[in-house]
């Protein structure tokens, strides 16, 4: 028997902590600090800390796994680290699941195993889940936590604050999008989701989204950020293309600013990257990121706090 477990503990393991002990380092951590946060020696962090990264990241580029996906990956696993240790385990293991689930580790499992050739039970098993939903739920969660990781992201937060939406599967119902009940919240300097996500928690994004897919249906999340001309700014800085959707003013019966994109998306052809709602009497402007998965919509909406911030 030839399970994948031995990739994890012996290339994946070895260099997420490498990772982790660097970014953690570059913090400010001491070397005593960041072994009791991993929990191994500090002769271990030493080690790491000497090491180039280079290694980690070849051992990650085995596995499929980008530079920037492993950094992400890094900075994740750091802050959780950080909080606790129950909680850094919780997400290593969906990280790995993940990998395991999309077929990622399957080319260096078969290298070490050639009778493997034909295997397949990983992604049987953990990946494509859209019929029980744990997708688009661990997406959701994954997203969220690169979202609180971020220094930057609450400057582009709007007063009614922000929700993730991803749909599950190819699914064209609110209940089957995962969202964030509570929405995410300012607390202090950082953004902080209220819950865990779960399905039907936001009606409002959901339509948002749903309205998308009858045009782009490989869009399936989406998030909502501050509107304003710095923001503008930066959409068009980054080059995201975006469509303007027009004043309208709050009504007790209908949701206004799905209704107003309704009647936008029937004037006009053109791609669109995002929805920027001018909002109206009793509604905030907003702009609406569309994207192909939960992380793809965060970390454009990442890369824009960071331009919204620079004007």
């Amino acid at each position: 028997m030839q399970p994948p477990d031995e990739l994890m503990v012996e290339e994946f393991l070895p260099s997420v902590r490498l990772l982790v002990a660097r970014e953690l380092r570059r913090q400010g951590f001491s070397q005593s600090r960041i072994a009791s946060v991993l929990g191994v020696t500090q002769a271990s962090v030493s080690l790491y800390l000497s090491s180039s990264p280079g290694k980690a990241y070849s051992s990650m580029g085995a596995l499929h796994i980008s530079k920037e996906e492993a950094d992400r990956y890094a900075a994740l696993l750091a802050d959780d680290a950080k909080r606790s240790a129950a909680y850094a385990v919780e997400t290593l293991g969906s990280i790995w699941l993940s990998i395991l689930g999309r077929g990622l580790a399957c080319d260096a499992h078969r290298r070490s195993y050639p009778s493997l050739e034909n295997c397949d039970v990983c992604m049987r098993a953990y990946g494509n889940h859209s019929d029980k939903g744990g997708d688009a739920l661990s997406e959701v969660a994954q997203a969220v936590k690169a979202i609180e990781s971020s220094a930057a992201f609450v400057r582009v937060m709007p007063e009614v604050s922000v929700n993730l939406a991803c749909v599950s599967g190819d699914s064209g119902l609110p209940e089957d999008v995962v969202a964030i009940p509570g929405r995410i919240v300012k607390v202090r300097d950082s953004a902080k989701a209220t819950r865990q996500p779960e399905f039907g928690a936001s009606g409002h994004m959901a339509n948002m989204l749903l309205l998308v897919r009858t045009r782009r249906k490989d869009y399936r999340a989406a998030i909502n950020l501050r509107y304003d001309s710095r923001m503008a700014a930066a959409l068009k800085k980054l080059g995201l293309k975006t469509l303007e959707i027009e004043d309208h003013s709050e009504s007790e019966a209908r949701d206004s600013t799905v209704d107003a994109l309704a009647r936008r998306l029937a004037e006009v052809r053109a791609a669109f990257d995002a929805v920027a709602d001018h909002g109206g009497r009793g509604i905030e402007p907003n702009v609406y990121l569309f994207g192909k998965s939960a992380t793809e919509v965060v970390d454009s909406a990442l890369k824009l706090a960071t331009a919204y911030s620079a004007h």
